[in-house]
């Protein structure tokens, strides 16, 4: 998968790249700290992916993402939580928060993976979301691997750490951070609602100002994420 990286900061850039040259699956073309040229240079040259920092004193990564036609897939990597509403308007693959670790960043890469056209292997995510909610995960706990019907989980709780999937009939310890909860269940069809919560937005039975109700349990929404909840689900 060919990409490039546009990043006014050249310590950011410096870690994409580190990032990239890690990687089986990336071929890093370019890196560009000034937007424009990263524009001209999508004028001539045709790329699958780019790691796009929003912040940039020249042109904000959201412009340059309006001017770009044909589009690239977009991973935003930006220092501030508060772009990540507006990154769903111009679907973007992924959203990485600065300082980004390199498990986070390769969680992003599997889901840029699993949208190129006509990839097979190991289902994502993001594939996971297309077979839709009898589509079936498996989830390792401990010695035991479970699969798991995608539709069957509620949400799912940072406990320690480890993550419990709450399931209809029953819970599941995993150990797993919470920041890569999207390369195990479809980002599609769950939302993270709470530092400690992502739920899956078909169980969500009711909303108010900082709960949401799931299977009569009341699980918190915070500040942080009210907003970004509310976009998605196109609430005013």
């Amino acid at each position: 998968m060919t990409c490039i990286a546009v990043d006014d900061e050249p310590m950011a850039l410096e870690v994409i790249e580190r990032y990239c040259s890690k990687s089986d699956h990336l071929e890093l073309k370019a890196v560009f700290r000034e937007p424009v040229k990263a524009i001209e240079y999508l004028g001539r040259e045709k790329v699958d992916l780019i790691f796009l920092d929003i912040n940039m004193q020249e042109l904000s990564g959201m412009q340059m993402v309006q001017a770009l036609s044909p589009r690239p897939m977009i991973v935003f990597t930006t220092a501030y939580s508060h772009y990540a509403v507006e990154s769903y308007t111009v679907n973007a693959i992924d959203y990485l928060l600065k300082p980004i670790s390199f498990e986070r960043f390769l969680a992003a890469v599997n889901k840029a993976m699993a949208a190129l056209p006509g990839r097979a292997g190991v289902r994502s995510g993001a594939e996971l979301s297309r077979a839709g909610q009898d589509a079936t995960i498996f989830i390792k706990s401990g010695p035991q691997t479970y699969q798991v019907k995608v539709g069957d989980i509620l949400y799912l709780e940072k406990d320690g750490n480890y993550i419990t999937a709450h399931l209809k009939d029953r819970n599941i310890l995993i150990r797993e951070n919470m920041s890569d909860v999207f390369g195990l269940v479809p980002e599609a069809e769950f939302i993270r609602i709470h530092k400690s919560y992502v739920v899956a937005i078909q169980h969500i039975s009711m909303i108010e100002a900082y709960q949401v109700t799931i299977n009569n349990e009341k699980i918190p929404v915070s500040s942080t994420y009210r907003d970004l909840l509310r976009a998605r689900l196109g609430i005013d």
